[in-house]
Order: structure tokens, then sequence, then C-alpha cells
């Protein structure tokens, strides 16, 4: 998929686009989901290859994306990546990028003014960067009629009751100040917890582990589902091997029971799953055979 396509399916009369930022080799797998070691990527090299491991290298293939759902009259954004002009010392990709974000989304029929809800599934920069605009030297909320739904243990966790997560990624401190105070400066915030439903048609679920307050956003219209999982996979091998939690998840052990319950729950469900930095066909739908999670059917 080409940075600039606009991927788009429907669940029941939910239309679900898709808006890359950017997408490409990112880290060493291995580097990415330690706990799966060279063997579990070889085993499934014709699944991995190439839209999630670059063929020829040991890379991880990864996408920085924003869903945009629109129905009932309403239009959602699901995470709003990095953002232009950040300061992420600490992350080369990131650190004071410069793109076209807004005039994909815009080319793809969504203006700023348009969007009624923004959900962060959690608070790390790569989820909440275009939450805010620099407007004369002062961060303000992007979407000037958004409600912006935010995690309150990641509101608490990365925010200055928490230490900005306790100081141990600088750039946390950053994120929180340029991303997220803005917005609750601006009256804008919603912080929830436990579970929050934004309309008919969408629930969002606490799915703690990769962060404290990490969740799910849940779709279902006509009996059709979806679940939005945000970074609780960064691969599709951590389907297949759903044991494996990623580098960056603060609690790898809860990131690993919140996935498999998560997954159970789609399978039974028959719910397409849609995480936040899949390449390819960006969702899929998961089943099981002999008691494992396999990659079934991909969006689009």
């Amino acid at each position: 998929m080409a940075d600039e396509e606009v991927q788009s399916f429907v669940i029941g009369d939910v239309e679900v686009l898709r808006i890359v930022e950017w997408q490409g080799p990112y880290v060493p797998a291995g580097d990415l989901v330690p706990d799966c070691g060279p063997e579990v990527w070889s085993t499934h090299e014709a699944q991995l290859v190439p839209d999630h491991r670059e063929p020829g290298s040991d890379r991880a293939v990864v996408t920085l994306q924003t869903w945009v759902l629109r129905g009932g009259g309403r239009t959602v954004l699901v995470d709003t990546g990095v953002g232009n002009g950040r300061e992420r010392p600490g992350n080369p990709l990131f650190h004071r990028r410069q793109g076209d974000f807004l005039g994909r989304l815009e080319r793809a029929g969504v203006r700023p003014e348009d969007v009624d809800v923004v959900v962060n599934t959690h608070l790390h920069g790569d989820h909440v960067g275009w939450n805010t605009l620099d407007a004369d030297g002062e961060w303000v909320p992007a979407f000037p009629r958004a409600r912006y739904l935010l995690p309150a243990a990641d509101d608490h966790h990365f925010g200055p009751e928490g230490g900005y997560g306790g100081g141990v990624r600088p750039d946390d401190r950053l994120v929180y100040e340029d991303s997220v105070a803005p917005v609750h400066r601006a009256g804008q915030a919603v912080v929830w917890d436990g579970e929050y439903r934004v309309d008919e048609n969408l629930v969002l679920e606490s799915a703690p582990g990769h962060t404290p307050g990490s969740s799910v956003l849940r779709l279902e219209s006509r009996a059709e589902r979806a679940v939005f999982v945000g970074d609780m996979l960064h691969s599709p091998v951590q389907i297949l091997r759903p044991e494996c939690s990623s580098c960056f998840c603060l609690d790898p052990r809860q990131a690993a029971r919140t996935r498999v319950r998560v997954l159970e729950r789609a399978v039974d469900e028959r719910a397409l799953v849609v995480p936040a930095h899949f390449g390819g066909g960006g969702a899929v739908e998961v089943r099981k055979e002999s008691g494992e999670f396999t990659l079934h059917r991909w969006a689009g």
C-alpha cells in the first residue's frame, strides 16, 4: 500500500478509512518483539514478508496511521500519529517530523472541523501527535469541535501527577505537554476509566499492559464487528504467538494476558482485528485452528 492510498471498508453502517502518516522498515524484528526468537519469524516468513518484515533484512515493517470512522452522522478518529514539529530527541524518526497528514485527511473528505470525537487508545507519542497544532508558538487542539477521549490511567501515568511516566523516557514529558495538556486546557478532554460508550456503535474498554491505560475500541453495527486494538499488537507475529509482547510494553505479562483475552473474543464474535501499526491490509480476521490463533482474512 503506497503512502498516499486511502484504504476503506465498511462495518455495518460505519465506513472505516485508513489514513497513513508514514510506513516503512523500522527496527530489527527481534528488537520490536524480543520474546519471539529468529526461528519464530522464519517459521512464519510466508505470512510476514513483505508487508510486515522487510525482504532481505531483519527489520520489521510498521505503519503510522489513523483510522477514521464515519457513521450515524459522526466522524471519529482513532489515534492521531506523530504530528509535525515535535521535539522528540529520544526517537529520530519522530523528532521534528514534517508531513502532510492533515492534507491526506482532507483529501479523504475529512476537515478538522468535521471531527466529532478523537480516541487516543493510549498516550504514547505516536498516538497523540496530531491532537494539537502549533498556532503562533502555542499548541492548540487540531480538531476544534472534537471531544478527546483519554484513558484515565494513562493520563495520570504520563501526566504531571505520575511524574510524566516516572521519567523513564524523557520524551514522555514533551509528549504530554505538547499533545495532551493543551486539550485539557481547551476543555475538550474527556477522561474515562473502565468502559466508556462513545455512541450507539462504539464502546471503549480498558485493555492494560502495553501502558496502564491502554484500551480497545469495539465497533458493532448491524451484527458486524471490529475491534481497534491500538498497540496491543505491533506485528502479526503476536497473533501467531500471543505470549510475545513488544519492547514498548510497560508490563509485558499483563499485555500478553490482555492480548489472549481480546483475541479470544474476536474469534468468538468474528470481529475484525484492527491494530495501530500493521502494514499490508492493516486489519485482519483471526481464527483458531488446533488451538492456535491464525491469520484468516485481511481487510480491503
